[in-house]
């Protein structure tokens, strides 16, 4: 048999196949969720091998007859050149002791055939100078997605034994790794969320939404800085803010006593110049990469922390913002809330495929919605342009400073607004939802734990 062949396929191997699934009871079973009808090159081949899995997806039996019926059922018995075919390929072989390693070679061939005809098409489009070259990335990027999953088709699959040794040691792992605190995961720099979440957990998606101007892009620089802090490498990309402004922002939250507006407007007392340099130098040994490309989807974005990942550079993502992507569809005919759905589920699947934490900013729908409560408190519902953000989210959460409202006193806590940040937890699919509240700034360059106020702590106290 020539199946160390060098060509796009063999015929014989396909043929030796086949000719194990019709002569052995057991051989089905092998085969079928390894291989699809289109790994096999000769289309006659193909129809016989997709009449065979039918078959065996209906528990039918199989032998030379039952299969010559089916695809006479099928309109495709002469086709395939009629029970004399069917008969010489259950006489090639004589049992299927070395059907795995066939179909091994088998899927080999065709995932090359399918790696020259991807290739080459690349190629073709990025000789046309008139097809964009993100197009062609995004292209790229599709194909290698493709023959990836093609390469595990039932790896995937896990016995329950095996399932729960491995979830034995994960829980050991957190119990040998977890702090006296209780936080197994990425620290996020507030206590009580590190409470309530345990630190931002591997291969889970958090949402943080809230509308323009609320603090978004702050909370989630404070978020990337204390997970840096802590040891973890953290890839942020920003599609709404140049690299430089983000650094404004992280020295800004390093200092004790820069004026924001001396800053921006480079009247800088030598006192704070001398504050910026240390802080500059401070923050230059934190692990954190920033990709600031105005024009870049999801696709970019995994191909980015696929490569720093293979670097050992890549513990957390944090993509600020959702919305912005940039969605170029393979289906022309989606609308953009289709476009935003494929986003957030393409983030979630980042999170599972390189095991980190990815946080992803939304916006929110604006309040003429007649959405808000009365005390204008985000809800679930308000997510921008799609409900699939919060199907795929394991945790959503929304931003609110009451003060922004004219509230001198929040109605539900009963807190004072001033400098008051309230992360609302919408939606926690491994854990409880509520509130917590943080302390900021005026500028909001700097976020703490919130403290109450004694009097406040007094009034609330049993």
């Amino acid at each position: 048999m020539t199946t160390d062949t060098p060509n796009h396929h063999d015929a014989e191997l396909e043929a030796a196949i086949l000719g194990a699934c019709l002569i052995e009871r057991t051989a089905m079973p092998l085969v079928a969720d390894k291989l699809k009808p289109e790994m096999f090159y000769e289309e006659k081949y193909a129809e016989i091998y997709a009449a065979l899995l039918s078959m065996h997806h209906d528990g039918k039996s199989i032998d030379i007859l039952t299969v010559k019926n089916e695809l006479a059922t099928r309109g495709k018995l002469a086709a395939v050149g009629g029970p004399y075919e069917l008969t010489r390929l259950s006489s090639l072989v004589a049992s299927s002791a070395h059907l795995e390693y066939h179909v091994l070679i088998l899927r080999q061939i065709y995932m090359r055939r399918n790696m020259r005809l991807g290739f080459q098409q690349l190629l073709a489009m990025s000789a046309d100078e008139s097809t964009d070259i993100d197009d062609i990335l995004v292209e790229a990027h599709h194909l290698l997605e493709a023959l990836e999953n093609e390469c595990g088709v039932n790896d995937h699959l896990r016995p329950m034994d095996r399932l729960m040794a491995d979830t034995l040691v994960q829980i050991e792992n957190r119990v040998a790794h977890g702090s006296c605190d209780g936080i197994t995961g990425i620290p996020t720099g507030l206590h009580d969320l590190d409470r309530l979440t345990a630190g931002w957990q591997r291969s889970d998606l958090y949402i943080i939404a809230a509308r323009p101007s609320v603090g978004k892009t702050a909370f989630a620089l404070h978020l990337a800085r204390a997970a840096a802090t802590a040891g973890h490498h953290v890839a942020v990309y920003s599609l709404e803010m140049q690299g430089e402004r983000l650094g404004d922002r992280w020295l800004l939250a390093a200092t004790a006593d820069v004026d924001p507006q001396h800053l921006k407007s480079g009247q800088l007392t030598p006192d704070e110049l001398q504050q910026v340099r240390q802080a500059s130098a401070e923050l230059s040994a934190l692990p954190i990469h920033v990709d600031d490309h105005a024009v870049m989807g999801m696709d970019q974005v995994r191909a980015s922390a696929r490569l720093l990942q293979s670097k050992g550079m890549c513990d957390m993502v944090v993509v600020d913002y959702l919305q912005l992507c940039n969605m170029k569809s393979d289906q022309k005919n989606r609308n953009r809330e289709q476009e935003v759905a494929q986003a957030s589920r393409k983030a979630k699947l980042l999170a599972k495929e390189l095991n980190i934490p990815v946080i992803l900013l939304s916006q929110l729908n604006r309040e003429s919605d007649g959405g808000y409560s009365s005390d204008h408190r985000p809800g679930l519902h308000q997510l921008r342009e799609s409900g699939a953000i919060e199907q795929d989210a394991d945790m959503v959460m929304l931003l609110y400073r009451p003060a922004m409202h004219g509230k001198a006193i929040d109605k539900k806590s009963s807190l004072p607004t001033e400098g008051l940040g309230i992360v609302i937890v919408a939606k926690h699919r491994n854990g409880e939802t509520r509130e917590v509240y943080f302390h900021h700034n005026v500028s909001l360059t700097k976020l703490v734990d919130h403290v109450p106020p004694l009097e406040w702590m007094m009034r609330n106290a049993k």
